[in-house]
């Protein structure tokens, strides 16, 4: 009797995926905040960073995308992504000189601030410490 052994096929993280109208515009917002090269581009579609096992983060154009309204659930928000930062206040100022826009809702501006990427994703920036 033979005993077969199967391993469980290897996976890695390789990026998060945004849809949006514009990738060529959202992949530079992102690519300026993290300092990420572009893997891939075409017309529809842009990878970020992902190089040598590094994770990344894309961009996909979708025809009918639509602004998330968050806090209005109308449209809800289809993806968050969390950054760490050293100091909210430089690098609020910063991200809003890229393209970002600051949300009229903010929950707890004294330790996190919520921002709007380009096309309209919510972000949140927190401080490290």
């Amino acid at each position: 009797m033979t005993s077969e052994t199967t391993s469980a096929p290897a996976f890695r993280y390789v990026a998060v995926t945004f849809d949006c109208a514009d990738p060529a515009e959202l992949s530079r917002f992102y690519g300026e905040m993290f300092g990420l090269p572009v893997a891939y581009s075409s017309d529809d579609f842009v990878l970020l960073g992902g190089k040598d096992g590094a994770a990344g983060l894309a961009f996909n154009r979708l025809a009918d995308y639509r602004r998330p309204t968050w806090p209005d659930p109308a449209q809800e928000k289809q993806a968050h992504i969390e950054v760490g930062v050293d100091d909210l206040d430089s690098a609020e100022e910063h991200l809003l000189k890229l393209g970002a826009a600051k949300a009229g809702s903010q929950p707890q501006p004294d330790r996190w601030r919520v921002l709007l990427d380009p096309a309209g994703h919510p972000f949140c920036i927190t401080t490290l410490t």
